[in-house]
């Protein structure tokens, strides 16, 4: 894994959160993928789960909540790469109805593990709500 890859891999994850396409978000994870939406949840294990969860449609209680189009968007980049772990960070910008103004702004941090052919292993995200 080096930059480029790693902005590539960014960008497709933001794309497949854009689309809620299940094809492009199972293309980001390997088979047997640890997801953690905060670093103290127990992961959720492998991609047809970790899908699940991103469509809001597993019974989990972990589960993400589906973003109406148009309410959201977000930037990030990699700062670290060390072999096949990436420190990434960005921000993630949220509104209440489409094309109104942003109302909440998210300082991310990913960790993330890949695997021989690019596809995520290990997930762990930490985000904080910038102050207004």
């Amino acid at each position: 894994m080096d930059h480029g890859s790693a902005q590539q891999w960014l960008d497709r994850y933001v794309a497949a959160w854009l689309s809620y396409d299940p094809a492009e978000i199972g293309a980001l994870f390997a088979d047997d993928v640890s997801y953690r939406y905060h670093p103290y949840d127990e992961p959720i294990v492998g991609r047809t789960a970790v899908v699940a969860s991103w469509l809001g449609a597993d019974a989990s209680g972990v589960a993400s909540t589906r973003d109406e189009p148009g309410t959201y968007e977000a930037t990030y980049a990699p700062v670290a790469v060390d072999g096949n772990v990436v420190v990434a960070r960005g921000s993630t910008s949220y509104r209440r109805h489409p094309g109104g103004p942003v109302h909440q702004v998210y300082d991310n941090c990913f960790l993330i593990r890949f695997d021989d052919r690019g596809r995520c292993r290990e997930f762990t995200e930490f985000y904080v709500l910038r102050p207004s």
